[in-house]
């Protein structure tokens, strides 16, 4: 009899547990998360600053991107907003490029391929020659680069507002300028934004190893936010398919 109550109640137990594990299952990971390595921020302000854009954490004040309004590919506009709540990176290139650009749009292209089903994630691509990087221009660009509008957009814009998000916004020049004629930004940094707006790295978008970096910083910054229920379970989905494709995998130690 006592064995019987016993089997019973771990029955009865058993099933609770596992709903209040994850029912709960932000609180598990939050735990989890405080050991995490934690990526630097970039442009502390001192505690009286006056500047608009600015946000606070760890007891601080920082620089956060400003407000901004440019023309997207898909001729649609792009503004600051369009940055809420996403985790955000940014590069500055121009479709007539021989050099450093291609590289760099296919290095963006692996952040892509990395991201793309999460949601959260937003690739912003700044012409630094909007007299000839016109919407058409920067929507073929797009193309060639398989680019998925829903998570990259191709920018373009006046010269002097482009230029000057380019150096008081993303600091990617130290060159001083006015976005005129004669004024030419090229950079092969990509910058890692926050959803607070607040820069967190700065990335040689030429180099593969750096962008390995920046993927795994992605990773690490996500971890930084509660995780949906909605990720939750695209997370499990996506672990359940990779376990799946491992076992149709030859498995080497048999040859």
């Amino acid at each position: 009899m006592k064995s019987k109550l016993i089997g019973l109640l771990i029955a009865l137990l058993v099933p609770i547990a596992f709903f209040l594990f994850f029912d709960h299952f932000d609180y598990f990971q939050a735990q989890g998360r405080k050991n995490l390595p934690k990526l630097p921020r970039y442009g502390a302000l001192p505690p009286d600053s006056q500047q608009p854009n600015k946000a606070q954490a760890n007891d601080s004040l920082w620089h956060t991107i400003p407000d901004f309004a440019f023309t997207a590919h898909t001729g649609k506009p792009v503004t600051r907003q369009t940055m809420t709540d996403k985790i955000v990176v940014t590069d500055f290139f121009f479709t007539k490029c021989p050099g450093i650009c291609p590289k760099m749009t296919s290095q963006l292209k692996r952040v892509q391929k990395e991201f793309l089903t999460e949601g959260d994630v937003l690739i912003l691509s700044h012409t630094v020659d909007p007299a000839r990087d016109s919407v058409e221009t920067l929507q073929t660009y797009a193309g060639l680069y398989e680019a998925d509008s829903s998570m990259w957009f191709f920018l373009t814009g006046d010269k002097p507002e482009l230029y000057e998000i380019a150096r008081k916004g993303y600091f990617v020049s130290a060159t001083e300028g006015n976005g005129g004629e004669e004024d030419f930004i090229h950079t092969e940094k990509f910058v890692l934004v926050d959803k607070s707006g607040v820069i967190r790295g700065y990335y040689d978008g030429t180099d593969s190893i750096a962008v390995n970096k920046l993927l795994t910083d992605i990773k690490l910054l996500k971890l930084e936010y509660p995780m949906k229920k909605k990720e939750m379970v695209l997370d499990r989905e996506r672990s359940a398919k990779e376990a799946e494709k491992s076992k149709t995998l030859p498995d080497n130690n048999n040859n």
